[in-house]
């Protein structure tokens, strides 16, 4: 069989994992469960550590005793006094040097910054025949005095082979000798420096042992900012970064970084982020949305972990650590000045506002981007969706007022992925001159789906191509993006495995959950709607909430162990679902996947493992949670997955395409633009052929070489380029945004209960407003936001305060809105009547409401206030403890 498949595996370090060769540290069992300890008691046969009356401590004992491993204490965080204790100690117990080297060779060259740390990636690379192990090497010059301090790690994947890092608030100090030595250690002596440096009490003296290898050559700098636009495409599930770096961005760029090709010049750079989820670290372009809490003891001055970090410290946690984790944050546009109160593993509480976690989180973008190409960045470009780009620039210059933030040039998401297209076309020279091109692009996010058009035309001018560019947001689902892909994924493994762990060891097949065949799904979702085709699968999926429950919201009244262990069954299943739907359309030709615990001889040529360190789930057994340590022996496949999915995707591209479709105007379109990670799936592209021919679907992408598919940067390709085609001059554009296609209806009810529609669905924001009226004493009033489905997203009240009216003329009214309010809708108005007009907003996605009132024949004006079409709740939250 050609093809892939998919297994989990419980050791993520190798293919070939031998029981007792993982070794844990005690700070690593400390931040286990109890559940987790007894499961690796349970993998490693320890028999000692399975009683059921072992407590926790007990627990731990035991599997350090068979299985411990050293705890390796490096320098890290910068502590008070510690620098200077270090030099002391050079001074009084360093006088006996090694007389041979060791066979430890290190780089000829070290640049510094300060400021920034240094990491693998860097690539200073020391290496010794034997006897080094992490630790902590000093940096000193010929008169021994102390000018920085690293920390050696050693590479997993290669014997003999370690690392020199360093953390960001490093210390270094340039002397007036410039004869640099690193000095390297016995483990012990390596310990001994470690606790001088954060003991502040004074430690017996002892005879430090060391040895001495000069440097050839160490250039410590300062960043020099650039002139570069660094570009961040903050995404709800996962955020994307780069820069395009010419000749001369910094005066002088890191020669290593040049010699390893980590700082390309004259090409667009990406910014890799550190994957820590298995043992060896891999280096990736996109960052997970994630934010999670490490220490908050003090308040003014709280630790946050991001991305693969917030991420692994949930599952190192068992997913019931008490640290608050924060995802999907980009949902906060509608109220980021909200505080939020947070915890962090050992307990401590403090209060922070989300601007604070926000800009936390992109300030470690930045860091990470400075880091990376050994420059300052001061200018930013942040993408926002089409439908709120004013409400995102203005958050991120609030959250970011140390930056310069495009926003004259700044291009939203949609356009961006679509000036990719045409920047590919003008290379490719396959526009014709002056000729009208429209395009249509659909962006599948992890949390929504927008719908955009635009007309173009390019012309080969004099001095640079000419771009004339209208485009307008057509329509967009704010409940469905690749979250929703991984929540049905999730929902066919629980309903799979709880009719494992229940004794029906029998395959679930999946036409019993999605009764309508493959080729019928489509005509089932026309005419009966998307939910027929999932009534089965939700009903099964309640069903299997009694064996293996997940919905912790429900439990918070229950004991602490009960609603941890069903919080981390949720954490747990999304994240082998999301794994599993990456993995599965990641590669084309992937056809199974397979849950095992280790291994097996003779398995498929075909067959695809992704390691686990452990397994998590807790089975109803009894009436009670119990411990599950059985890897389930089930298979999933492509066809699977692809049709349970399918009804889903189909009715989110129905909704855009449909009124296209039955118009004829979709044969206006000369392309139509899929980007967004989930487009990769080939089911989009299925769906849209049931209203466009194939070939009109722009849906080629590169091979995928590595992680991340070639669709997921096209928005932040194609920022990048926009902006250096614009600061060389090879294009002059000129970009028009019109009025945008409304999917909500605004309607309020009159005093005797009738519907009054005051905008339309569908409608677009320059349309005309429409208005309520109400007595002059009315206090509050209450507006109703529905879908294009007719149903509720949420009521909004305008508070009608008496002090806040103004005496105007109608002359007044029209210098300020100009033809937004009628005078013959202001004539109208009687003694005592407030009008309240309803308008949209074309800049913001909202709608405004003003009320305009006449009392004693004085007609009076109130105050504006505007309304968002969507809050924070307007998305579907998956991580609400009610899935």
């Amino acid at each position: 069989m050609n093809g892939y498949t998919y297994r989990l595996h419980p050791d993520a370090a190798s293919r070939e994992r031998i029981r007792g060769t993982t070794r844990y540290t005690r700070a690593e069992l400390m931040d286990m469960t109890t559940f987790q300890l007894r499961n690796i008691c349970y993998k490693e046969r320890m028999v000692e550590g399975l009683g059921p009356q072992t407590d926790r401590e007990e627990l731990i004992r035991i599997i350090l005793k068979f299985l411990g491993a050293d705890d390796v204490l490096c320098i890290g965080r910068v502590h008070k006094g510690g620098f200077e204790r270090i030099q002391q100690a050079i001074n009084r117990h360093m006088t006996s040097p090694l007389s041979s080297d060791g066979g430890i060779s290190v780089p000829a060259r070290l640049i510094l910054y300060e400021g920034l740390k240094v990491d693998r990636l860097d690539r200073y690379i020391v290496t010794a025949a034997g006897g080094l192990t992490d630790s902590n090497v000093l940096l000193v010059n010929e008169s021994m005095e102390l000018c920085g301090i690293f920390n050696l790690e050693q590479d997993e994947a290669v014997p003999g082979t370690f690392y020199l890092t360093a953390d960001s608030g490093a210390r270094w100090e340039r002397s007036r000798n410039r004869q640099y030595s690193l000095l390297f250690f016995r483990k012990r002596d390596s310990e001994y420096l470690y606790k001088i440096y954060y003991s502040d009490k004074p430690l017996p003296p002892v005879n430090i042992q060391y040895t001495k290898i000069p440097l050839a050559h160490l250039d410590i700098r300062e960043l020099e900012q650039t002139q570069a636009v660094l570009a961040i495409d903050f995404g709800t599930s996962n955020t994307t970064a780069g820069a395009y770096l010419h000749r001369g961005y910094i005066q002088e760029p890191s020669s290593q970084d040049l010699l390893n090709g980590r700082v390309r010049l004259e090409e667009i750079n990406y910014v890799t982020f550190p994957d820590t989820t298995f043992k060896n670290t891999d280096w990736i372009e996109v960052l997970p949305a994630a934010v999670s809490i490490a220490d908050c003891s003090e308040p003014g001055n709280i630790l946050y972990e991001f991305g693969y970090e917030a991420l692994k410290s949930m599952r190192r946690g068992g997913y019931s650590s008490r640290a608050s984790v924060f995802r999907g944050i980009k949902r906060w546009i509608s109220d980021y000045s909200k505080q939020e109160e947070v915890v962090d593993a050992q307990g401590n509480a403090a209060v922070v506002t989300r601007l604070d976690i926000v800009r936390a989180y992109l300030e470690h973008v930045i860091l990470t981007a400075e880091h990376q190409f050994k420059c300052r960045f001061k200018r930013l470009h942040l993408s926002a969706p089409v439908k709120m780009k004013a409400q995102f620039l203005e958050m991120f210059s609030e959250i970011l007022p140390e930056y310069e933030i495009e926003s004259e040039h700044a291009l939203d998401e949609g356009m961006s992925v679509l000036y990719n297209t045409i920047a590919d076309g003008i290379e490719r020279n396959a526009f014709m001159e002056g000729v009208p091109y429209q395009a249509l692009v659909i962006d599948c996010g992890g949390g929504t789906t927008d719908l955009s058009s635009c007309r173009f035309t390019v012309e080969d001018g004099q001095i640079a191509y000419k771009l004339d560019i209208h485009t307008t947001y057509e329509n967009g689902d704010t409940n469905f993006g690749g979250n929703n892909i991984t929540y049905r994924i999730m929902q066919f493994m629980k309903i799979v495995f709880a009719d494992y762990y229940s004794g029906r060891r029998a395959a679930t097949d999946i036409d019993s959950l999605i009764a309508a065949p493959g080729a019928d799904v489509f005509r089932q979702v026309d005419e009966a709607g998307v939910q027929s085709v999932y009534a089965e699968l939700d009903r099964r999926y309640l069903e299997a909430e009694q064996i293996i429950p997940t919905a912790y919201a429900h439990r918070e009244h229950r004991s602490r162990d009960e609603y941890l262990r069903v919080r981390g069954n949720f954490h747990f299943l999304w994240e082998i679902a999301e794994e599993m739907k990456q993995q599965f359309f990641r590669k084309t030709g992937m056809l199974r996947n397979r849950f095992h615990s280790a291994i097996e001889d003779g398995q498929d040529s075909d067959l695809q493992i992704t390691t686990m360190e452990r397994w998590f789930l807790s089975v109803v057994r009894n009436g009670e949670l119990r411990d599950e340590f059985e890897f389930p022996d089930v298979v999933f496949n492509i066809k699977e997955i692809t049709q349970l999915i399918k009804a889903d995707i189909y009715d989110v591209v129905r909704k855009f395409l449909e009124e296209f479709y039955r118009e004829g105007r979709l044969g206006q379109y000369s392309m139509i633009k899929l980007t967004g990670q989930s487009c990769r799936i080939d089911v989009f592209r299925e769906a849209l052929k049931e209203f466009v021919p194939g070939r009109s679907i722009e849906f080629r992408q590169k091979p995928a070489e590595g992680r991340v598919p070639d669709l997921k940067l096209a928005c932040l390709r194609g920022a990048i380029r926009y902006l250096s085609a614009r600061k060389t001059g090879a294009i002059q554009a000129e970009i028009t945004h019109e009025a945008a296609v409304i999917p909500y209806t605004v309607s309020a009810y009159t005093h005797n209960l009738r519907q009054k529609v005051l905008i339309n669905s569908l409608e677009r924001s320059d349309g005309l407003p429409g208005s309520i009226s109400r007595p002059f004493e009315t206090a509050e009033v209450e507006l109703y936001v529905s879908g294009s489905d007719g149903t509720l997203r949420q009521k909004c009240v305008y508070v009608n305060r008496k002090e806040n009216y103004e005496q105007v003329v109608y002359e007044d009214i029209q210098s300020r809105f100009g033809t937004k309010i009628p005078q013959d809708d202001t004539d109208s108005i009687m003694n005592g009547e407030t009008k309240f007009f309803v308008f949209a907003d074309h800049s913001h996605w909202g709608f405004h409401v003003l009320p305009v009132a006449r009392r004693d024949e004085q007609l009076l004006l109130g105050h504006k206030r505007l309304f968002a079409y969507e809050n924070e709740s307007s998305e579907l939250d998956f991580f609400d403890g009610l899935k």
